[in-house]
């Protein structure tokens, strides 16, 4: 246990910043920075715009999305998701993002949570939204974006999980959602 220090005395000073190469999606930084102690250190830092996601039922099941993800090296089974724009509310690009994956919109949406993905190295801040009123859309994907839409049972959910065909951390929290949206009625 450490001597009962108040968390703002771990803060760390930013003394410099390097950006190291920017992108299209993200960006990469390196921040020299004062350490509480009072040595320094560097923090490699990725920075994000945020993305929304849905978690979307249609007739009680589970929309999906399943499309190569390169740093894997793998098909993955996901809920639609996708960055904000500049400046996007994040409700709004999730129920673009929707339409634009799965060819479904939102009559409407409901915040679940908002996190961030991997605070240790990344700033993105995903916001997860919640929908079982849809109608059909138009599917309008990216010019670089190829998938298959599903929509899936909660059995099938919890049997692609086991398989690592769901992996990633979004879609893994919007079964465990959806398992308590099932047995309780609330989000």
């Amino acid at each position: 246990m450490n001597d009962h220090k108040r968390p703002e005395q771990w803060k760390e000073e930013t003394i410099t910043t390097e950006e190291i190469f920017k992108g299209r999606v993200i960006s990469l930084q390196v921040d020299t920075v004062k350490l509480p102690g009072g040595g320094t250190s560097t923090r490699e830092i990725v920075k994000h715009p945020g993305a929304s996601a849905v978690v979307a039922l249609l007739d009680g099941k589970l929309l999906v999305v399943e499309q190569f993800r390169k740093p894997l090296e793998k098909f993955q089974i996901e809920i639609p998701a996708g960055k904000l724009d500049a400046g996007e509310d994040p409700m709004e690009a999730a129920i673009r993002e929707l339409e634009e994956e799965t060819g479904y919109r939102a009559k409407s949406m409901k915040l679940i949570s908002a996190f961030y993905t991997s605070p240790g190295f990344a700033d993105e801040k995903l916001y997860l939204y919640f929908t079982d009123e849809l109608e059909k859309g138009n599917m309008s994907l990216d010019e670089d974006e190829y998938l298959s839409v599903d929509a899936i049972t909660f059995e099938q959910a919890q049997q692609y999980i086991r398989e690592e065909r769901i992996s990633d951390a979004k879609t893994m929290m919007a079964v465990y959602v959806w398992n308590n949206y099932r047995l309780t009625g609330e989000l």
